[in-house]
This record gives C-alpha cells, sequence and structure tokens, in this order.
C-alpha cells in the first residue's frame, strides 16, 4: 500500500481485524502482526495530513537521535516534551522524590481532573530542575542507552564503540550498491538499561538510480499516536542522509511487527477515517555545505502544510 492511504487502510485493517490484546500498559489493544506501506519521497514529504502532525517535535527529536544524546535536557531546550514522562517515571520512584504520591501517574492523570492538577505541578517542576540543575538533570534525565546511544555508540564486547550512524553514511559514499547499509537500535545487552526499548528497531538504506531509499523495522507500533510521528521522522532522516550523500531522495519503506490501536484510541482513529486525504507538504533544507551531525532545527522547515486539525489522545505509558 502507498502514501497516507496506506496509512488509513492500516487503520481500517487493525479495527476490522486486529485481536483484541492485552498489554505492557494495561490500556488493551486491537492488534495484527506483519504489515508495510511504502512513500515515494519524490511526491512530498510524508506529514499525514488527516490531522495535524507537529513537525518541529520530529525534528527536534530526530536531531537529538543522530547527536547521539540520550538526555532529555535537549528536548526541553527545544520545548519538546514527548520523552518527559519516561524521565519523569524515574524520578517519582525514587527515594528522593518527596512530592504526593504520584503511583500510577500515566492512567490517573486522564481520569482524575485533581490528580492531573498535582500531576502537571510536579511535572513542570521535574522539567525546571532537569533544565537548571546539571547534577539532577544527569541523574534523573538521562533515559539510558536508548536510540541516540545505539546509533553512535554502540558498545561491543571488546569493550569498544561503534558510530553506526557515522559509519553507514561512509559507506553510502564510497560504496552505495553494499546491501550493508544497516543501524540497529536493538542491543539486547542494552535493553535493561533503556527506559523504554526500541520500537523502531532496525533500518536499512539501498542506493539506486541516484535516489536513497530506507526501510524501517518497527517491533512495536502505536499506530494512531506514534506511527505518524515514525512516519515522518525516517523520512527526514532519509533527506537529511541524501542531503548529505549528494542523492535524490527515493522511497521510504515502513516495516511493521505489532502494529495496534489503544483501545482508548478508537473514537480518535474512527475520527480520522472520516477526513479526506490532502496535498502533501514540501520539505526545504536550508543547510548548505552542512554535516547532517551539525544540523539544526532552523535549517529544516516545511512549506504548503494544510492538514486537518489535530486529533488529541492519551498516551499510554
Amino acid at each position: 500500500m502507498q502514501g497516507e492511504q496506506g496509512y488509513i487502510e492500516l487503520c481500517r485493517k487493525i479495527l476490522d481485524e486486529g485481536l483484541n490484546r492485552d498489554d505492557r500498559t494495561n490500556t488493551g489493544t486491537y492488534s495484527i502482526f506483519g504489515h508495510q506501506i511504502r512513500f515515494d519521497l519524490q511526491k512530498g514529504f510524508p506529514l499525514l495530513t488527516t490531522k495535524k502532525v507537529p513537525f518541529r517535535l520530529i525534528a527536534t527529536e530526530l536531531l537529538w537521535f543522530i547527536k547521539g544524546d540520550t538526555n532529555i535536557r535537549y528536548l526541553l531546550e527545544h520545548n519538546n516534551n514527548i520523552w518527559n514522562e519516561w524521565a519523569f517515571e524515574k524520578w517519582i520512584k525514587s527515594s528522593e522524590y518527596t512530592g504526593p504520591d504520584m503511583t500510577d501517574f500515566g492512567i490517573r492523570s486522564q481520569k482524575d481532573a485533581a490528580f492531573k492538577e498535582l500531576y502537571d505541578q510536579q511535572m513542570e517542576l521535574f522539567k525546571e530542575k532537569i533544565l537548571n540543575d546539571d547534577a539532577f538533570a544527569k541523574k534523573y534525565g538521562d533515559l539510558g542507552s536508548v536510540y541516540g546511544k545505539q546509533w553512535r555508540k554502540w558498545e561491543t564486547s571488546k569493550g569498544e564503540s561503534i558510530d553506526q550512524l557515522k559509519e553507514t553514511i561512509e559507506a553510502i559514499k564510497n560504496n552505495p550498491n553494499s546491501r550493508r547499509h544497516i543501524v540497529s537500535a536493538w542491543n539486547p545487552g542494552d535493553v535493561p538499561s533503556m527506559a523504554l526499548p526500541p520500537c523502531h528497531t532496525l533500518f536499512q538504506f539501498y542506493v539506486a538510480d541516484g535516489k536513497l531509499s530506507c526501510q524501517l523495522y518497527q517491533r512495536s507500533a502505536d499506530v494512531f499516536i506514534g506511527v505518524p510521528f515514525n512516519i515522518a521522522s525516517y523520512a527526514l532522516l532519509t533527506h537529511l542522509i541524501a542531503h548529505e550523500c549528494g542523492l535524490e531522495v527515493g522511497e521510504f519503506v515502513h516495516t511493521f511487527g505489532d502494529a495496534h490501536i489503544y483501545s482508548n484510541h478508537v473514537d480518535q482513529v474512527n475520527l480520522q477515517l472520516e477526513r479526506d486525504i490532502r496535498e502533501l507538504p514540501v520539505l526545504k533544507i536550508n543547510a548548505e555545505g552542512k554535516s547532517v551531525f551539525d544540523i539544526e532545527i532552523s535549517d529544516l522547515k516545511i512549506e504548503n502544510y494544510n492538514p486537518h486539525p489535530t486529533i488529541k489522545a492519551p498516551i499510554a505509558v
């Protein structure tokens, strides 16, 4: 299936055929196993149009990965809060936390308005401490060996470090026909030390006819909230690596393991399915001569994005 229509058909397939399964968050999902969508990046940048998707959050998160960073301070400095809950949980479960009881904070804050107010107060305090207290940020802002660490500093059994992303870029430039342009985030030895084991586990680049394509294997996919981010993030990564290597963009191929819709997202998905698909926007990269490792959010711009309004839904933590 192709493009945003492929995403819409995936949503329909899960609602029609998905199995009702328990999950780690105790929210419940409708799930299928094994699926693929293809996006022709020559036809526009795949930021969904059936609901507004925040490009700035996607781009700052990707740049965070590319820099090899694993501490949420960088994200907070760019007003990006999408990883806060996992770091926050580490703090409120520590012996140093002396605030109100935040047990089951993710679920309770969705149902209890008074608790939500307490939660928001504690989260704001946590963010302030991350931004202003170096020792606190080092202890509670770091998410462990998540994506950035694995992409840029994969630790070997010999105690050495592999910069997978840099080596892959050099291989694309010098040996474009190689079948080994692979970056893996799934490191079994590091999974226990990760705030959240990688959902998008492995990606591979492919060069043909002067174009760079990318295929992602995603083991676990929150189709309503997460997948629109993942599509745009890896499309952006493909653009940035192509820019670095002097190539055009080809396809982004998104391959799924467990693709699921949370039970408390069904109404939102049905609303999205009622909407028409609009023309895709265009990505502009204004970073001539810059390495992918030096690009900043100010170098990236989305033009002609005219989506339907945002559809809000709770995140399962």
